[in-house]
C-alpha cells in the first residue's frame, strides 16, 4: 500500500516538473511586419538594420522565455488598409507567402499590424481618404483572412504614429487628416474588443504610446522634410525607429508572456 501511495506522489511531482519546464520552455516567434513606409523604414540610411521591425526583432530576441524569432518587413510605402485587403490579389498574396515562408513551421505565427496614415490623407494614396467606420472594416477584413488562412496565428494591431500637421509631400495630410487618424484609434481599439468573444486571445491591441511619444518629441525623433506647406515631419529618423521598434517590441513581448 505504501508503495503505491509513493508511485502516486512520485508520479504526480513528475506531471507537476513537466507542467512547470513546459510552461517555461523557450517560445520561437514567426513575426510579419505588416505596414506603409514608416514600417518599411522610408528614409533611413540602412533600413535593412535600422528599421522598426528589426529592432523589434532584436528586442524580443533578448527577453526572457523566448527563443529563435523570425521576422518578414510586409511594410509598402504609400499603401492603405486597402492595398491590403484580400480582394485586390496583390499584397495580402506577399503577406500569406512570407507567413509561409518561415523555415520553423511550429513557431508561434504574429502578424503585427501598423496602418492608418495614408488611409487618414485627404488625397494621394489608395482609396484616401478613408473613413474612420471603413477603416475598422477594412482591418477587419484583413484580420479575419489571416485568422482563416493561419489557424493558431496572432495578431497585433500597433497605434498609428502621430504626423505633423503641416504634412503634404506627394499626399496631402494636413490637419484635416492628423484629426482623421486620431478617429481611427478607438475604431481600432473596439475591432479588438469585438475579437474577444469571437476569437478569444488571438486579436490584440499592441502599443498605444507611439502617437503620442512622436508628438513630443517629433524634432528629435522625425526626419525634416520638405513639403508643399513648409517642413513636415512623417517618418521616423533612425533614433525614432529605433524608439517605434522599442515599442512595437515591448508590446509584442506582453501579449506573448501572457498567452
Amino acid at each position: 500500500m505504501r508503495s503505491i501511495k509513493l508511485f502516486a506522489l512520485t508520479t504526480a511531482i513528475l506531471a507537476i516538473s513537466l507542467s512547470v519546464l513546459s510552461a517555461q520552455a523557450p517560445k520561437n516567434l514567426n513575426i510579419v511586419f505588416i505596414g506603409n513606409s514608416i514600417t518599411h523604414g522610408a528614409n533611413l540610411a540602412d533600413p535593412e538594420h535600422d528599421a522598426p521591425p528589426v529592432i523589434a526583432t532584436a528586442y524580443l530576441q533578448h527577453q526572457a522565455n523566448i527563443g529563435a524569432v523570425a521576422f518578414s518587413n510586409q511594410g509598402y510605402s504609400g499603401y492603405t488598409t486597402i492595398d491590403f485587403l484580400p480582394s485586390t490579389g496583390t499584397t495580402f498574396k506577399k503577406v500569406k507567402a512570407a507567413a509561409n515562408n518561415f523555415t520553423n513551421k511550429q513557431a508561434l505565427l504574429i502578424f503585427s499590424i501598423k496602418l492608418g496614415t495614408n488611409d487618414s490623407a485627404i488625397e494621394g494614396p489608395n482609396g484616401s481618404p478613408v473613413s474612420p467606420d471603413h477603416y475598422k472594416q477594412n482591418l477587419k477584413t484583413i484580420a479575419d483572412s489571416l485568422l482563416t488562412e493561419f489557424p493558431g496565428c496572432i495578431i497585433i494591431f500597433q497605434h498609428p504614429i502621430w504626423y505633423s500637421p503641416n504634412t503634404y509631400n506627394g499626399a496631402k495630410y494636413l490637419r484635416e487628416g492628423l484629426d482623421r487618424l486620431q478617429r481611427y484609434i478607438p475604431q481600432l481599439d473596439q475591432l479588438v474588443t469585438n475579437y474577444v468573444s469571437t476569437h478569444p486571445k488571438r486579436v490584440f491591441v499592441g502599443d498605444t504610446d507611439a502617437f503620442d511619444y512622436f508628438k513630443q518629441n517629433y524634432l528629435t525623433d522625425l526626419t525634416p522634410e520638405n513639403g508643399h506647406q513648409g517642413t513636415f515631419y512623417l517618418h521616423p529618423n533612425k533614433k525614432g525607429a529605433a524608439i517605434l521598434g522599442g515599442f512595437w517590441g515591448k508590446a509584442i513581448y506582453k501579449v506573448v508572456k501572457g498567452l
